[in-house]
């Protein structure tokens, strides 16, 4: 049984869905699932992201790491402050959520005498970057004026640029393998919701890579690796098949192909510095160590931070499912996050 969402919530995604069916009426009837994912989430004011909804914590949809723990913070600053030193850098930092991150990060940083001049936050949710000036503002006033927003990317920049499960919420394509070729599977109106509806790909290079793939009929996914694809709706902590389910209320993601990520970093000239599991990156960065600073006599306090460091890293929770990949420019120090378990041969 799924949550009942209140009068106001309900109202906000009958007036995302008329939104959308508005758009889909404009645009002759279908648009891709892409452009649906990207006006469900993202559609200022309406969208997912764009909205007022608690999206964070248990009263939210989902739990990101930052929200588990101060430790999740304060062991990647231990990870990037060696690069920090070596580029004399700043931070810039895709999709801040809540800003829990940015506030963790900054005063470990600070504990290490390795703050940047400047901490970059590119958010396109005009609701979240509210939310996360008046957490940044009210948790660490002193280091407030560290902290800028940004628009869109910055032409040149040096340092550390960081996103926290933040490709899994970029809109996707969906492609169908069909008796007749490869298809680009779309969205039409249907009665008071939503239909899906296949069209031929009309993008050269969706259509190349689907066609080279040479997969059966009835496959249908985000990535060749995945029969019926990773596409899923997350709703109050519960995992969805239906990306149609209460739009605007929903968060959707799809997994990364992370060969893809770096098979396209590479040939913008990057390097490829790593690629771990989450449990082997933090701990590898010093996590356990982080969480012994707390005595575990200290029942009240220590508990609380170990059943959240348990989430981080065992396998049947965050810990294997959960990735990191670290691309890089020029001559850096080895990551200390992947100097052990770096499965970068993998991809």
């Amino acid at each position: 049984m799924l949550p009942t969402p209140s009068p106001d919530a309900l109202a906000h995604s009958q007036r995302v869905t008329a939104h959308l069916q508005s758009l889909i009426q404009q645009a002759g009837g279908w648009i891709s699932f892409a452009r649906f994912m990207e006006v469900a989430l993202y559609a200022p004011g309406l969208g997912y992201y764009a909205a007022g909804a608690m999206k964070f914590g248990a009263a939210g949809d989902f739990v990101t790491a930052p929200e588990l723990t101060p430790l999740f913070g304060r062991t990647l600053a231990h990870a990037i402050a060696p690069v920090l030193a070596e580029t004399g850098g700043d931070i810039l930092e895709l999709g801040a959520g809540s800003g829990k991150l940015a506030v963790d990060m900054l005063g470990e940083l600070e504990r290490l005498d390795a703050l940047p001049a400047r901490y970059g936050i590119l958010e396109v949710s005009a609701d979240l970057r509210v939310r996360q000036q008046e957490r940044i503002a009210h948790d660490r006033p002193d280091l407030a004026g560290r902290v800028h927003w940004l628009d869109a990317l910055p032409s040149a920049f040096e340092g550390v640029i960081l996103g926290n499960e933040l490709l899994d919420a970029l809109p996707v394509e969906l492609v169908h393998w069909t008796a007749s070729g490869p298809q680009v599977r779309g969205v039409a109106v249907e009665a008071e919701g939503f239909a899906w509806q296949d069209r031929p790909i009309d993008d050269p290079v969706l259509y190349a890579r689907a066609e080279a793939l040479a997969l059966a009929p009835g496959y249908l996914s985000e990535h060749p690796q995945r029969h019926m694809g990773t596409l899923r709706a997350h709703y109050r902590h519960h995992a969805l098949d239906d990306p149609f389910y209460l739009p605007g209320l929903c968060d959707l993601t799809a997994h990364i192909d992370f060969s893809a990520l770096a098979r396209a970093g590479m040939a913008a000239g990057l390097d490829l510095a790593g690629y771990a599991s989450q449990a082997n990156f933090l701990l590898n960065a010093g996590l356990a160590e982080l969480l012994m600073q707390t005595p575990p006599t200290d029942a009240a306090a220590f508990l609380p931070q170990s059943n959240a460091v348990q989430r981080l890293v065992s396998p049947a929770e965050m810990g294997d499912l959960f990735k990191v990949i670290a691309l890089t420019k020029g001559k850096l120090p080895q990551l200390a996050g992947f100097a052990r378990g770096d499965r970068q041969h993998t991809l």
